[in-house]
Order: C-alpha cells, then sequence, then structure tokens
C-alpha cells in the first residue's frame, strides 16, 4: 500500500492545479482554508498530515467526494449502502453517501496515523 499522506498531498496538489482555468497558487488555497502556504506545502509533500477535517474541508471546497483522497475505498461498498437507501430523496442520499465517506476516511486516517507510532 502506498503512503495515504502521500497519496493525499498528491490529491491536493492536483486539484490545486488544475482548479479553474488557471489552478490555484498555495497562498490563495492557504487562504480559503484559514491556513498558511507552508502548510499547504508541507500537506502535499506529506511533511505534515491534515487531519480529517482538513480533508472534508478540502474536499468540499474543491467539490469534489472526500473519497477522491482515498483511492483505495471500494466504490462497491458505497453502492451497496445507496441501494440499501432507495426511498430517500437525492438530498438525503447524498448526506448519507457523503457521511459514509468521512467514516472510512476518518479510519483510514487513524490507521495510518498509527501505523507511523510504530515505525
Amino acid at each position: 500500500m502506498t503512503d495515504l499522506y502521500k497519496t493525499i498531498g498528491a490529491k491536493i496538489r492536483d486539484l490545486r492545479l488544475n482548479y479553474g482555468a488557471k489552478g490555484l497558487s498555495q497562498e490563495d488555497l492557504a487562504r480559503e482554508m484559514n491556513t498558511t502556504a507552508n502548510t499547504i506545502s508541507r500537506w502535499e509533500t506529506a511533511a505534515y498530515k491534515p487531519s480529517i477535517d482538513d480533508v472534508y474541508k478540502l474536499a468540499r471546497f474543491f467539490k469534489v467526494s472526500i473519497a477522491e483522497f482515498f483511492p483505495e475505498l471500494q466504490a462497491s461498498r458505497l453502492q451497496a449502502l445507496l441501494s440499501a437507501t432507495g426511498d430517500l430523496n437525492d438530498d438525503e442520499i447524498d448526506e448519507l453517501a457523503e457521511y459514509a465517506r468521512f467514516r472510512k476516511a476518518r479510519r483510514a486516517l487513524a490507521g495510518a496515523r498509527t501505523r507511523k507510532r510504530r515505525e
């Protein structure tokens, strides 16, 4: 398995550079995230580890699913969850799916932190 934080950092950089027509600078993204350009840089290089709240804020800002940061999550499991919720309206399904992704992402980050401490 690739290093989770390197994967997240690469996704942040990719989303930032491909944002809009020109991309975003680290300074611009930092302003949007209420942090510093240095922190953005360190997230992108995995020198700093963003919290699940930070990843969630990034996903909301870039208007992508939080699952974009965790490519190893199995889409089939999310599909099973959605198929079990047939009587919910679109907003409720979106909210439930996002919550499920958030829970899985939080667990993945907790596991990565535990593994890092053991190293």
